[in-house]
This record gives C-alpha cells, sequence and structure tokens, in this order.
C-alpha cells in the first residue's frame, strides 16, 4: 500500500521517502556493506589480547555465562534459577533477567569452544556490527542509503554507546542497541505498507528486546508508542485529506491494526520471560539494588557533562565529577543541528517524523538531568523514570532519537550524488570516527579473583558485593557460606574446582535418631536417602534460599517415581530464609527440585501459542499470494 511519502512528487519542495522498489535488496546494497566494514574500528578493542576485567560489568557477564554454562551442563537450556550466586545460596537471576545475550555467547562456548571471556567479547562485537545494520535499514527506508550510512555510524560511535561497551561493558544493553532500530523499523513499515511480514518482524524485534533488556524496553516503549501514533496520524490523515470525520477516523484505526497486532504478538511471544518476571518479581528482595550507591538521586547529568570531552574509566559517582563520561557527542549533536536546518524547510510530511526524534531526544536528556530531579518523585511519572535506576540510563533513548536526525545531513536534498557513494558521505562518515577515535579503547586488565572458576566467583561476590541478590524471605544478606569455603579449600589444595555434591545442611542432623545423605545431587534437584526414628516429623534444612519453584516429594525408592509432594517452607530460625523439608517418620528418598510454576507454564503456553499463531498465518499468507498469482 503505497502513501504519500512515496507518491508525493519529486521536486525541491519536498523530501520524499525512497520507494521500496527502488532499494537493492540488502544483501546487494554496497553502502550497507561500507556501514559494516567501517563499524571495524569499535569491533577492534575486543581483538587485543586479554579481556577488560575491570570495567564495571565485565566480570558480570563471564560469571553470568560461566553460570549459564553450569546449567546447559545440566541440560538446561532455558535457566531460571543460578545455583552459585549469592555465595552457593543460590538465586533466581534468569527468571528476572534477560537471558538473549548470554543464549548467544553460550552458543559460541558450548559448540565452538570459545572461553568464557572470548564468547562475551564476541557477542559485544556482534551487537556493534548488527546494531549499525539495523539502524542503517531502518533509516534507509524513508531518508535513502546516504542517510542511513551516516545515521549508523553515528549510532555505532555515539559516545554513550561507547561507554556501554568499553566501560560499563554491559553486554545485555549493547545487545539492545541491535533491536531498538529494529523496532522502529518494522513499526514504521507496518503502518506506511502495511503488510503481514511487518507485523511478523515486529512481533520478533519486540519479543528479542523483551528477552535481551527488560530494562531497556521499558524506557523505550513510550516512544515506540508514540511513534506509532504519529505515522498513524500523519499517513491516515494524508490519505484521507478532505473525507468525512468518520472516515478519516477510520482510517487512523486501520492504519493502527497491523503495529498493535505486531507489538501484542512480540508480547505474546516473550511471555515465557515477562510474565514471571512481573509477577514473581515480589519474591525477591530489590531494595539492595535501589538503595545506597544504587540510589537513583545521586545519579543525575549536569548540564555541562552533556557537551564535556572528558573521557575515562570507573563508575558514576553524585556530583559533576564522574570519572565516566556522559557527553551525547559533539559531531553528532553539530550534524543533527545542520541536518535539521538544511532539510527542514523542505521537508514536507516528513517535517513530523523529524520533530518527533528531535523531541524524543531532547527530552530523554531532560528527564536525565539534575533540571528533571523533582520529576522523578512525583507518583506515576517518578515510578516510570525510576525504572531506569540510574537516570544517565535514559541516554539511550537520545541515541537512538538522535542518530536518524543526524543522518539528514546525508539525505539527497544535501549530498547531489544521490544513493551512492560520494566524496562528501565519506568525509562525514569520517568525521564521524575520527570524532569518537579517542574513546574506541578498553583497559586490559588481568583477573583479580584468578581463573574462571567457582572459587573465583566466591571471591568476585564477596570483594564487590555484586551478584548476592536475595528472596524476600532472607531477613540478611550473607557475606559467605559453606559452599564458598568448600570451594576456596579445593583450590588452596591445588585441586580442580568441582561443584558441590550436596547442599544439606549436615549440622543440624542428631545420627543416632535421625540423618540424610545425599544421592545425586545437579544445578537444579537433589535426591536424598533420609532416615527418621522419631515418631514426629523431622526437618531437613537445604541450603537454598527459599523461593517458589522449588518443590519437594517422596520417591517409592531410590531414583524412583515421585509419589507423595511434601510442603517446603522457609527456616522458622535463622536470617537465610533456607528452604525446610519436613520428612516422615522411617526411612526413603526424597527429591527437591525446581519446576515451572503455574505463572511460568502460563507464559509458556502464550509464547507457544503466539508463535503457532504466527506461523499459521505466515502460511495462509503464502498460499493466498500463489492462489491469487495463479
Amino acid at each position: 500500500m503505497a502513501s504519500s511519502f512515496q507518491t508525493a512528487p519529486t521536486t525541491a519542495a519536498h523530501l520524499p521517502a525512497p520507494a521500496e522498489s527502488t532499494l537493492p535488496a540488502w544483501w546487494r546494497d554496497g553502502l550497507l556493506w561500507l556501514t559494516l566494514a567501517l563499524t571495524a574500528f569499535a569491533v577492534a578493542p575486543f581483538l587485543l589480547p586479554g579481556y577488560f576485567w575491570g570495567a564495571n560489568d565485565a566480570r558480570h557477564h563471564v560469571y553470568f555465562l560461566f553460570e549459564y554454562d553450569r546449567l546447559v551442563q545440566d541440560g538446561i537450556w532455558w535457566p531460571r534459577w543460578s545455583p552459585d550466586f549469592a555465595f552457593g545460596y543460590g538465586y533466581p537471576f534468569f527468571n528476572i533477567y534477560g537471558l538473549f545475550s548470554h543464549f548467544l555467547a553460550e552458543l559460541l562456548h558450548h559448540f565452538l569452544g570459545f572461553s568464557f571471556t572470548a564468547a562475551v567479547e564476541a557477542i559485544f562485537g556482534v551487537s556493534i556490527v548488527a546494531g549499525a545494520g539495523a539502524m542503517y535499514l531502518f533509516v534507509r527506508s524513508w531518508l535513502g542509503r546516504p542517510a542511513a550510512v551516516i545515521a549508523a555510524l553515528a549510532y555505532t560511535y555515539a559516545p554513550y554507546h561507547l561507554l556501554n561497551l568499553y566501560v560499563r561493558a554491559n553486554l545485555a544493553e549493547s545487545m539492545a542497541f541491535v533491536w531498538l532500530p529494529l523496532c522502529l523499523w518494522a513499526a514504521r513499515e507496518s503502518v506506511v505498507r502495511p503488510a503481514y511480514r511487518w507485523v511478523v518482524a515486529l512481533a520478533i524485534s519486540y519479543a528479542g528486546l523483551m528477552l535481551t533488556s527488560n530494562l531497556v524496553i521499558v524506557l523505550f516503549t513510550p516512544l515506540l508508542a508514540g511513534y506509532v501514533l504519529l505515522l498513524t496520524v500523519v499517513h491516515s490523515g494524508a490519505a484521507t485529506r478532505g473525507a468525512p470525520w468518520t472516515r478519516r477516523v477510520g482510517a487512523w484505526l486501520w492504519r493502527c491494526v497491523p503495529p498493535a497486532l505486531g507489538g501484542l504478538a512480540g508480547l505474546g511471544l516473550s511471555a515465557v520471560f515477562w510474565l514471571p518476571a512481573f509477577l514473581e518479581r515480589q519474591y525477591v528482595r530489590v531494595d539492595q539494588w535501589f538503595d545506597g550507591r544504587y540510589a537513583y538521586q545521586g545519579h543525575f547529568i549536569y548540564w555541562q557533562q552533556f557537551f564535556s570531552t572528558n573521557w575515562g574509566f570507573g563508575v558514576s559517582v553524585p556530583g559533576p565529577d564522574d570519572p565516566i563520561s556522559f557527553q551525547i557527542g559533539a559531531a553528532i549533536v553539530a550534524f543533527a543541528v545542520l541536518g535539521v536546518l538544511m532539510v527542514w524547510r523542505t521537508a514536507g510530511p516528513l517535517r513530523w517524523e523529524i520533530a518527533f526524534f528531535v523531541a524524543g531526544a531532547l527530552s530523554a536528556a531532560f528527564v536525565a538531568s539534575t533540571w528533571a530531579a523533582p520529576l522523578w518523585e512525583v507518583p506515576i511519572v517518578g515510578g516510570l523514570l525510576q525504572t531506569a535506576q540510574f537516570p544517565w540510563r535514559w541516554l539511550v533513548i537520545v541515541v537512538i532519537c538522535v542518530a536518524p536526525v543526524a543522518g539528514l545531513l546525508g539525505h539527497r536534498a544535501i549530498m547531489v550524488e544521490q544513493e551512492r557513494l560520494s566524496l562528501p558521505l565519506l568525509a562525514a562518515a569520517t568525521v564521524l570516527i575520527l570524532a569518537s577515535y579517542p574513546y574506541l579503547r578498553v583497559e586490559i586488565r588481568e583477573a583479580a579473583e584468578g581463573p574462571v572458576s567457582l572459587a573465583a566467583l566466591m571471591r568476585f561476590q564477596q570483594s564487590s558485593d555484586e551478584m548476592t541478590g536475595s528472596t524476600a524471605w532472607v531477613k540478611e544478606i550473607p557475606t559467605w557460606s559453606p559452599m564458598a569455603d568448600y570451594y576456596i579449600s579445593q583450590e588452596i589444595a591445588g585441586e580442580n574446582v568441582e561443584p558441590i555434591d550436596t547442599k544439606l545442611d549436615y549440622s543440624i542432623f542428631d545420627y543416632e535418631t535421625f540423618g540424610a545423605s545425599s544421592v545425586a545431587h545437579s544445578s537444579v534437584s537433589e535426591e536424598i536417602y533420609y532416615f527418621n526414628g522419631e515418631s514426629t516429623p523431622q526437618a531437613v534444612v537445604f541450603n537454598h534460599f527459599y523461593y517458589p519453584g522449588w518443590n519437594a516429594y517422596l520417591l517409592d525408592g531410590e531414583h524412583g517415581r515421585r509419589v507423595t509432594p511434601v510442603p517446603i517452607v522457609p527456616e522458622a530460625t535463622g536470617t537465610l530464609g533456607r528452604m525446610t523439608v519436613a520428612v516422615p517418620p522411617g526411612e526413603g528418598y526424597l527429591l527437591l527440585v525446581y519446576e515451572d510454576t503455574p505463572t511460568r507454564m502460563a507464559g509458556g503456553i502464550i509464547s507457544i501459542t503466539t508463535l503457532a499463531i504466527l506461523a499459521g498465518g505466515a502460511l495462509f499468507a503464502v498460499l493466498y499470494r500463489r492462489r491469487t498469482q495463479r
């Protein structure tokens, strides 16, 4: 379905988007391949020998992957429980944290033999190249190929993007940079050129973003919804100008259908993750991630920091003297300003989209700044803003908005040689890369905890007070554990550090009348033999934080079938909220296992059903097209 963007005459009075038929397929687009090649300068730091262990989250993602691999070794490719976090008491990490980027890294580690650090660095590199390609495809669909080159390079070399890569080393947020322009592209096409493939594309892109970073998607969704609303109003209005208001409303509603279906399908595809992450969030302690050094009040951006060229390594601190940079980027801002000034008068209907992204960038910069501090205290509005945890995280929205605007400088109305490589285009690309070239570096360091192992993971958690999340039943967050002692003792003895073979608390047993021993143990289950000479049930305590999903069953023999469910409760004494199971008099076998809750099963059913519906729709579309072409 054509729109006014394609049917408007190509004159100096308008800046029409290139018609879809005039654009080469992506694999035959030379400028796309040039753009991807020019990302090599951003990828290069990850090719250096060693690993940047000192970056903010660099260690985290290695151990996230390490823990993912521990679960894959037990045959679990969709993990929810991380048995070694919190010093071995366990934490439902992947139940509340998007796993897509670590899934990709695990593929490299498990099947291709990449080391943990090499796999993480490789996914950083993939996120850079794929993010540039995604931004290129989005912008070329409405501003043309030279504009797409500039926008993609502005996106890649934006200082906040580089901060995410080299200083913060946040793998999930870096991978989110791939999905953001893909969502915008699919949403735009579903309005401008409604077709079933764009509904599917939006569903996959939105679900991918959800599975990658459920934090970024909360920040991004209002922008995406606003963009869709703007497009539907502009395009339905252009098509029905002068028509009765009822027809105009009908046209607007009809334009809303494809992106609405795509967004709902994206939620459906990702329900297996977000439904339990949302409904079971109440079972984890969140105070430790929003108080103290994580409190948002100390992490607003001062206005001068948006333009400061200082660059450094470290973490955000209260006040204007952060050792790290929150600049937007002088070259990118200059390109955006010049692009808007040069095309605004002749932009025609594209002016609405340009204004939208300018407003989006300015709004996101404002809410990240000290000027917006009072807003963060306002009910509802403050709740949305605080989902970012740190105000400076709103810079991700600044980047996704300012990059397309910077691409305006490559529009055909400015660059005389349309839709092909030219000297002005090469000059613009060079300026963008050189402007950020001083920031293209990582600090290679040795691992303070030693080689990646369970012992190193314990030391990392102790020294940094990281990855020590607790469930809601934990009254006092532990600072060490018997499991940590076990791993460190293996390392001191010069042995290979192997996973612990039981999490039973043996210190509570009176072996004359009651005791238990482990028969089989894995990352998410343990079978024990017990004998109870008392006349009443006796408690067995496991060194696991209590959390829904852990279930206990009496078995009809060793490795037997499950016969009777046994309730699990948090321990009545102490501060750790460990899981306690009351076993009956006599002897027998008991299985403790981590399983899906009704919420998790419901999310899985919704995702599978949505996938089936999308696949069925695709099959119907193909058959219908073939039938109509006969």
